[in-house]
C-alpha cells in the first residue's frame, strides 16, 4: 500500500506522464525482485524522461547511480563513476578526491561492481545504473554498450542498466551481439499538456485562472516556433513582468484580458527572434524592455544575430550578389581587375548617371558574373564545387537571393539580390569587407 501512495503522489507532481509512470513501477517491482537487465528510454528533450527515472528510484528507495555520460568522456571514466556511485564513495580531503578503486577494463568493472554492491549491503536487491545522454556510449569502445547491456549476466548481480537519450534505438545498432533492452518512449507534450504544466507555475499573489490566461497567449504566439517545454517556461518567466506592468501600474485590472493581450503582444513578436539561443540572461531582458518602452526599435539588435548567421563562403557570395545588383556590369573590370588601365572620363551629361542604383532597386545578374565576382573578393583559392553552388540555392531559399526567369533555366540562370544596404554592411563587416569601397554609387 505504501508503494501505491507513492506512485499516486507521482502522478499528481508529473502531470500527463501516468502511463509511463505505471509501466516504470510494473517493470521495476519490489525491491528484491528480479527486473529486466536493460531498458531503454527516449524522447525529445523536456519531455520528463530524467526527472521521472530520479523521482521513482528516490521515492521508492531503490538502491541506485545515477551518471551524466557528458561528464565521462573515456570508458574509464564511465566505470568509476558508476562504481562511485554504487559504492557511495564520495570524494573529499581525506581522500586526496580520488575514486572507489581504478578501473581500466570491463574484466575489472565486473569484479569490482560486485564488491561495491556488497559493500552498500544491496545483495539481495535489485540496482539501478542509470546512464543519462547514453548517446556519447557510441563514441566509446565497441564492447562497451554490449558488456552494459548484459551486465547483469555478466556480474552475475541483481542489476538493471537504465540508458536514457534523444536517439531512437536504431542509432545504437553497429554489429552484432547486443541484447535488446526493453524499450519505452517519452513523446512530445501536447499544447493541452504543454499548458496544463506551465499554469502550474502560478507566481503567489496571482490566480490560477489568470495565469492559465497569460501561458494561453504565449502558447498562441510560441507554440509554432517552439515546443519545447524548457524554452516556453523561459519564455513564460522573462515576459510575466511585462504582461503585469498595467496592472502594477493601476492602469488594468485581471480581468481586461484583451488589454493585457494588446500591450504585451509586440514584445512577444520581438521575443520570437531568440527562441532557443538564450543570448540575453533575465535582467538583460529586463533591462531591454524598459529601454524599448523610452526608445522604440532597441530590441532589433536582438534578431541581428539571427540574421547574420551564415556560412563563411555565403556571406561572400551574398556580398557579391549585392555588387552585381547594384553596380553596372561595365564597372567590374574597374573594381576587380588588377590592370584595368586608364578610366576615361565622358565631357558629356549622363542624365542616367544621376539617378542612383540604390533608389532604382536592385538588377538581374548572370550566374557567370556572380561566380566571377566572389572568386575575385574571396580570401584564399576556392575550388567552384557543389558546395559552393548549392549554397546559392541556400540563398534563394532564405529569400535573400531570387532567381529571375524560369526555374528550369539551367544553361545561365539569373538573380536578384534582394537585402538592404544596411544589411549587406553588416554582413560584410563579419568577415572584414569594405563593401562601400565596392559600389559605384559612393566612388563615382
Amino acid at each position: 500500500m505504501e508503494q501505491v501512495g507513492v506512485v499516486a503522489n507521482l502522478m499528481d507532481e508529473i502531470p500527463s506522464r501516468k502511463k509511463q509512470i505505471q509501466i516504470l513501477v510494473d517493470l521495476f517491482g519490489q525491491k528484491n525482485h528480479y527486473t529486466c537487465p536493460a531498458l531503454y528510454i527516449f524522447g525529445h528533450s523536456a519531455t520528463g524522461k530524467s526527472l521521472i527515472i530520479n523521482s521513482i528510484l528516490t521515492k521508492l528507495e531503490l538502491p541506485h547511480a545515477i551518471v551524466n555520460c557528458v561528464e565521462c568522456h573515456t570508458q574509464r571514466l564511465l566505470y568509476e563513476q558508476i562504481l562511485n556511485k554504487v559504492a557511495g564513495y564520495q570524494a573529499d580531503p581525506s581522500n586526496n578526491y580520488g575514486c572507489y578503486a581504478r578501473c581500466d577494463n570491463a574484466n575489472d568493472f565486473m569484479r569490482l561492481l560486485k564488491s561495491a554492491i556488497a559493500e552498500r549491503g544491496a545483495q539481495e536487491e535489485t540496482v539501478y545504473i542509470v546512464l543519462d545522454k547514453a548517446e556519447r556510449l557510441r563514441d566509446m569502445q565497441a564492447n562497451l554498450l554490449p558488456g552494459l547491456l548484459r551486465l547483469s549476466e555478466l556480474s552475475h548481480c541483481n542489476v538493471c542498466v537504465i540508458l536514457i537519450s534523444q536517439l531512437v534505438w536504431a542509432k545504437f545498432r553497429t554489429g552484432t551481439g547486443f541484447a535488446e533492452p526493453i524499450i519505452l518512449h517519452f513523446p512530445d507534450y501536447s499544447k493541452a499538456e504543454l499548458l496544463d504544466i506551465i499554469s502550474h507555475d502560478c507566481p503567489p499573489g496571482y490566480s490560477a485562472d489568470f495565469y492559465s490566461s497569460y501561458a494561453n497567449l504565449l502558447m498562441s504566439v510560441f507554440y509554432i516556433a517552439c515546443r519545447d517545454l524548457n524554452e516556453i517556461r523561459h519564455l513564460a518567466f522573462l515576459n510575466f513582468p511585462k504582461y503585469i506592468e498595467p496592472i502594477n501600474k493601476g492602469l488594468l485590472t485581471q480581468d481586461n484580458a484583451h488589454k493585457l493581450w494588446r500591450n504585451i503582444e509586440p514584445h512577444l513578436k520581438k521575443a520570437m527572434h531568440t527562441v532557443y539561443l538564450r543570448e540575453l540572461s533575465s535582467s538583460q531582458w529586463e533591462r531591454y524592455q524598459q529601454e524599448d518602452c523610452e526608445q522604440p526599435g532597441v530590441l532589433t539588435c536582438l534578431s541581428s544575430r539571427s540574421k547574420v548567421e551564415l556560412p563563411f563562403y555565403s556571406k561572400y557570395l551574398l556580398i557579391a550578389a549585392y555588387m552585381a545588383s547594384y553596380n553596372p556590369a561595365k564597372t567590374d573590370r574597374r573594381f576587380f581587375s588588377k590592370h584595368h588601365g586608364k578610366i576615361k572620363k565622358s565631357s558629356k551629361a549622363n542624365p542616367k548617371k544621376d539617378t542612383s542604383s540604390q533608389l532604382l532597386g536592385p538588377k538581374a545578374f548572370a550566374l557567370d558574373r556572380l561566380m566571377a565576382i566572389f572568386y575575385s573578393i574571396v580570401d584564399g583559392k576556392v575550388s567552384a564545387t557543389a558546395n559552393v553552388f548549392s549554397q546559392i540555392s541556400s540563398l534563394v531559399t532564405l529569400s535573400l537571393l531570387c532567381q529571375v526567369g524560369h526555374d528550369d533555366q539551367l544553361d545561365s540562370p539569373r538573380y536578384k539580390c534582394t537585402v538592404s544596404l544596411d544589411f549587406i554592411q553588416s554582413i560584410a563587416r563579419t568577415v572584414s569587407f569594405d563593401i562601400i569601397r565596392y559600389l559605384y554609387d559612393f566612388v563615382q
